[in-house]
């Protein structure tokens, strides 16, 4: 037999107040006096009464939930990022909702699914075309890229530098006398993956160095793949490999090492980019750019918000630099 959930209504008889009184006494920031508060929360607690987000909502006009579209090809870099947002999030009573990618290219699946939900705002890791922007306008739904810029269109966003990072590790590299080089690039639809595989080439025509680029994608296998093809183009004759994320270098580190019984850093060296976990373990403490995630995460949040409040609040950039971890994957000093 199905139990009768309580209602606001219900409390107030309970507690002699009126519905109202109960209202208030959920509603972050409304007056109530305290004893009354205390008749309300104790009639609350004997009647197992929460509050309905739900109906809340449609006299608020506000879901009090958040859309994150993120691609699941970015492996460990993104499940920090999830985490630090759902937390800055959760501490403004906001709720997410996740949509996950297979890649980059597959934003306009996800948003069909989207529009299905009455989301306040998104932060999406992901392309979005202009007419993609257009649809997040047209439905006065507030967007922050993250790690990503709008293509044509002004859109709020938040960055890591990805071009000065890649720019501080071939520096380093080339003034460590490494010539001949591998890159391992990501799916061509990632952007930030293309971004900072881009940069490392214009570096690397800048100073007339030798290189090979072959794809892997962001994952572990795909830089061990990526790391054996390298070695059959050159003959073995390389100095250096560039990855476009860290997860890709440990999977090119340990392929050096058991595949070709190679020393690294003093045979070869390896450098990723993100600072994820993993590659500051012991057995590999990559050489790497890592991102000021939670700096980004809170600048997202923060400007999402505020334009959740105001919607008239005009587009902008945030680009936040990343720090070069001198790891023990490759030779630079």
């Amino acid at each position: 037999m199905q139990r009768h959930r309580a209602t606001s209504y219900d409390v107030a008889r309970h507690a002699g107040v009126s519905q109202s009184a109960v209202s208030r006494c959920f509603k972050e920031g409304a007056s109530i006096s305290a004893k009354t508060r205390e008749k309300v929360l104790a009639a609350a607690r004997e009647l197992n009464y929460y509050p309905n987000a739900i109906a809340r909502g449609l006299i608020t006009q506000r879901s009090n939930l958040v859309a994150i579209i993120i691609s699941n090809l970015t492996n460990l870099y993104y499940p920090e990022v999830l985490s630090q947002l759902t937390e800055r999030l959760s501490q403004h009573g906001i709720r997410v909702l996740l949509f996950t990618l297979a890649a980059e290219s597959d934003v306009d699946e996800v948003l069909d699914q989207v529009w299905q939900y009455r989301v306040d705002g998104a932060i999406v890791a992901a392309r979005l075309d202009p007419s993609q922007l257009a649809g997040f306008a047209d439905r006065g739904v507030p967007v922050v890229l993250y790690n990503r810029v709008g293509e044509d269109v002004p859109v709020a966003s938040v960055c890591c530098d990805s071009v000065a990072g890649e720019n501080l590790l071939v520096e380093a590299l080339l003034a460590h006398d490494h010539r001949k080089f591998g890159i391992i690039a990501g799916p061509e639809d990632s952007y930030v993956g293309e971004e900072r595989v881009n940069a490392a080439i214009r570096r690397l025509h800048q100073h007339r160095a030798d290189y090979v680029l072959v794809r892997g994608q962001f994952d572990y296998a795909s830089g061990e793949t990526a790391l054996k093809d390298i070695m059959r183009q050159t003959d073995g004759r390389i100095d250096a490999v560039i990855c476009a994320n860290d997860l890709m270098a440990v999977g090119a580190i340990d392929c050096a090492r058991a595949h070709f019984s190679l020393n690294v850093p003093d045979d070869i060296s390896i450098v990723g980019f993100d600072g994820v976990g993993p590659a500051t373990w012991l057995s590999y403490q990559v050489t790497t750019i890592r991102q000021p995630v939670r700096r980004m995460t809170e600048a997202a949040v923060s400007m999402l918000l505020e334009r959740i409040a105001s919607p008239e609040t005009s587009p902008e950039q945030r680009l936040f630099a990343g720090e070069l971890l001198s790891g023990n994957s490759a030779r630079l000093g």
